[in-house]
């Protein structure tokens, strides 16, 4: 049986609750100390030419990168939203070698760059291990949209017997998840298989809504924790989630 420890963070580009602070160095700080084999990033910047007017001049790298080094050999990074001054997207660090990645568009109109990036780790057992890391739409018609594109990936290209993890801000504030993920693939969410509610995650000062997830399919969800208290509620503006889970 293998263990595996997963995390996933809507970083908020490096920045704290209202745009306060410039937090890089805290955040890969506090990751590491969570000390997570696979983490899901949302809201990464992958380029951004006034990095160093926030004292990271190294920044050439991207966020994803600065995060991941010397911890997450391997990672990668699915470029979403492209601006004048760079772009942001999804990223995923991993202690596992990634075999195979692809980032899929999945936005449902031009006003609003979503993608999902899709990562393919190899195991110490020898098997491979399916990831998505995830940031759904704001409004409603557009997730749905978006969770039909998922259903649609996952189908296609991923083998109904390979693990699975899904994770990332979901922005679903109805649940419409369960249907469209849970119910037609086979998908447990694991704070719901745990305590029988979503995980409140947003905003971090008081969390109330349930936007941020970790479904799995094929592993087992031994326990979860959402970081939301003192260090966590000054860095970002949503909380951390993270699951320790096992592999038959």
């Amino acid at each position: 049986m293998l263990e595996l420890s997963v995390a996933t963070y809507n970083i908020h580009k490096g920045f704290s609750q209202f745009n306060r602070r410039f937090v890089l160095y805290e955040l890969r700080q506090r990751l590491r100390e969570l000390d997570a084999d696979i983490v899901f990033l949302q809201e990464v910047l992958g380029a951004n030419s006034h990095s160093a007017l926030h004292g990271v001049a190294d920044l050439a790298r991207s966020q994803h990168e600065f995060l991941a080094h010397e911890k997450w050999p391997y990672h990668a990074y699915g470029k979403n939203s492209v601006y004048e001054s760079g772009h942001h997207g999804n990223a995923i660090l991993s202690r596992y070698p990634i075999l195979n990645w692809g980032n899929l568009d999945i936005s449902a109109h031009r006003f609003e760059s979503r993608g999902v990036l899709h990562c393919e780790l190899a195991l110490p057992q020898g098997n491979s291990l399916h990831c998505l890391c995830v940031h759904l739409g704001l409004f409603k018609h557009g997730r749905n949209l978006q969770f039909g594109a998922l259903v649609e990936l996952i189908r296609q290209a991923i083998p109904k017997d390979a693990p699975l993890i899904i994770a990332g801000d979901f922005n679903d504030w109805n649940n419409h998840a369960r249907h469209s993920l849970a119910n037609e693939l086979d998908l447990r969410e694991v704070f719901e298989s745990g305590s029988g509610s979503l995980a409140r995650s947003f905003p971090v000062s008081f969390p109330l809504l349930r936007l941020d997830r970790i479904y799995v399919r094929g592993l087992s969800v031994k326990n979860s924790a959402v970081h939301a208290q003192h260090p966590w509620n000054k860095i970002s503006d949503h909380a951390a989630l993270s699951a320790s889970l096992s592999l038959p």
